[in-house]
């Protein structure tokens, strides 16, 4: 059978310019097999390129309750989407991690956007990545004990 079940815009849309557009589906979450909510990956239908449509992928998070709605783009605008075409493609997803969250939050309608807490990364300042290195260069071996440190166009070995 199918991967995944086709989505088809809610409306009548014409693309007038090469913008992302938000198109309604008239499908709400959440996506339930079998009873059981699943989460989901919304991809664009290969019919839907070859006619210069592109859909922009996304994820359906498995608690989301809203209308799931497609993002169409064109490179050649102007273009007509008529009401009922299957543009997009939801292909369901188990979760295979376990239902513990560090942040646990339900996502509800928000869409298209973070819906839930800030995660952050952080890295004690008081120590650093530590190893040891061996550098040859012209004839010369060095064995030292270096601490490394990256920033976003540059790494340091002191």
């Amino acid at each position: 059978g199918s991967l995944g079940m086709d989505l088809a815009t809610a409306i009548d849309i014409t693309l007038l310019d090469n913008r992302p557009h938000k198109v309604p589906t008239g499908v709400v979450g959440p996506l339930l097999i079998n009873g059981q909510p699943y989460g989901a990956l919304l991809l664009g239908r290969s019919s839907s390129s070859l006619k210069g449509l592109f859909l922009l992928p996304r994820v359906i998070e498995k608690d989301y309750t809203g209308e799931i709605s497609i993002i169409l783009q064109t490179s050649f605008p102007s273009v007509h989407v008529p009401k009922g075409s299957r543009m997009a493609q939801v292909v369901p997803l188990q979760q295979i991690t376990d239902n513990r969250s560090v942040l646990a939050h339900e996502h509800g309608s928000g869409s298209l956007g973070s819906t839930g807490g800030l995660a952050l990364l952080t890295v004690s300042l008081a120590t650093r990545a530590e190893v040891t290195i061996s550098i040859d260069h012209e004839g010369e071996h060095k064995t030292l004990l270096a601490f490394l440190d990256t920033g976003a166009d540059i790494s340091i070995i002191s």
